[in-house]
């Protein structure tokens, strides 16, 4: 009985590092494959979920794969992070270990795109050590019994932000300056809204900016961003701020990747 069980415990040591090899190989063709799709330099983290990996491997078909690649130019922006989870993957094996070329097809994929603080700092000349900080209802409410217009209340929280940079001003100097700002899809396009504007005072406290100077700051931070084709065809869905980071979202179904499909242009 004892040794039944030693050959028992080393059948299924055997069939686990069989699974989880065999489950490597599949995930560094994908990398492979997705790194020259989206023009990287290095291959992007994938993982095949599910287990035991072996029978959707028989198969050829996969319930999920996560996919997250960094660092990608997509049109003026340098350091996207894009994270996609792919589902129903049809992807034969052969042709995943095989030396030939790798193509396989995607049911449904939901991509996310995410742009952080220092990419959009680049896009606003003068702006130093730039920050997104999320809101709650108490920071509007707050800045209106500060004197802030009452309309701040009607701003949209879920795609709202508190942006904070240093900018040197007339005058004041160089100073740390907020603004509360909404970020909107148009299209492709991200809007950039400003609504109210801030500097520190030098002890700790934010208070409003004269008036010609918030007509200038407007004018600097109101922007349309076009990035044009997001990575894995995304069409964006949703934006929001999330984490210091600007969060864009959307599905595509029935992609291709491999061929003559471009992911990225």
């Amino acid at each position: 009985m004892k040794r039944l069980l030693i050959a028992l415990v080393v059948l299924v040591g055997l069939a686990l590092a069989a699974d989880y090899g065999t489950a490597a190989f599949a995930e560094s063709a994908v990398s492979r494959q997705m790194r020259t799709q989206l023009a990287l330099t290095d291959d992007p983290d994938v993982r095949i979920n599910g287990f035991p990996f072996l029978t959707q491997a028989i198969s050829g078909e996969y319930r999920s794969i996560d996919v997250t690649a960094t660092h990608l130019s997509v049109g003026p922006l340098r350091e996207v992070e894009v994270r996609a989870q792919l589902r129903d993957v049809d992807a034969p094996l052969s042709m995943l270990l095989g030396s030939g070329p790798k193509t396989f097809t995607v049911a449904e994929a939901d991509g996310t795109v995410r742009i952080d603080a220092d990419d959009l700092q680049r896009l606003m000349p003068g702006v130093t050590k730039m920050r997104i900080d999320n809101i709650d209802r108490n920071t509007l409410t707050d800045l209106v019994d500060e004197g802030a217009s009452s309309s701040l209340l009607g701003v949209d929280l879920d795609s709202s932000a508190r942006v904070v940079g240093t900018i040197d001003l007339p005058v004041l100097g160089e100073k740390e300056v907020s603004v509360i700002a909404s970020f909107l899809l148009d299209g492709r396009d991200i809007l950039i809204v400003p609504h109210d504007f801030r500097v520190d005072d030098g002890h700790g406290d934010r208070v409003p900016l004269p008036a010609a100077l918030v007509r200038s700051l407007n004018e600097r931070f109101t922007m349309r961003i076009s990035p044009g084709t997001l990575p894995f065809e995304v069409t964006p869905r949703l934006l929001r701020p999330r984490d210091g980071t600007i969060e864009i979202s959307g599905t595509v179904e029935n992609m291709t990747i491999g061929g003559a499909s471009p992911l990225a242009q």
